[in-house]
């Protein structure tokens, strides 16, 4: 076998490769859009928006209740002692 002819089969493994993992993506990409018209079309997915709008909103509830402290120096004190900490390590 000469290398030319190795040369040419190593090309053509090569293609053959690369078509395989390209089909195979396209596949995968058309079942992901199946899939999401199925989870659509039957409605699976309204749990899940129930779900997402009641945590966004406990968060917000919590951050208006906590009182606005006007003493921040033992806040910075805090950050300031954490960042040296952090650089002498």
């Amino acid at each position: 076998m000469t290398i030319a002819e190795m040369l040419s089969q190593s090309g053509i493994l090569t293609l053959l490769g690369m078509c395989v993992v390209f089909s195979f993506l396209i596949i995968l990409i058309i079942s992901m859009y199946l899939l999401h018209f199925v989870v659509h079309s039957l409605h699976l997915d309204k749990d899940l928006e129930k779900k997402e709008t009641k945590s966004f909103v406990a968060p917000a509830a919590a951050i208006q209740n906590v009182p606005q402290s006007s003493d921040n120096g033992a806040v910075i004190a805090a950050i300031a002692a954490a960042l040296h900490e952090k650089q002498s390590v």
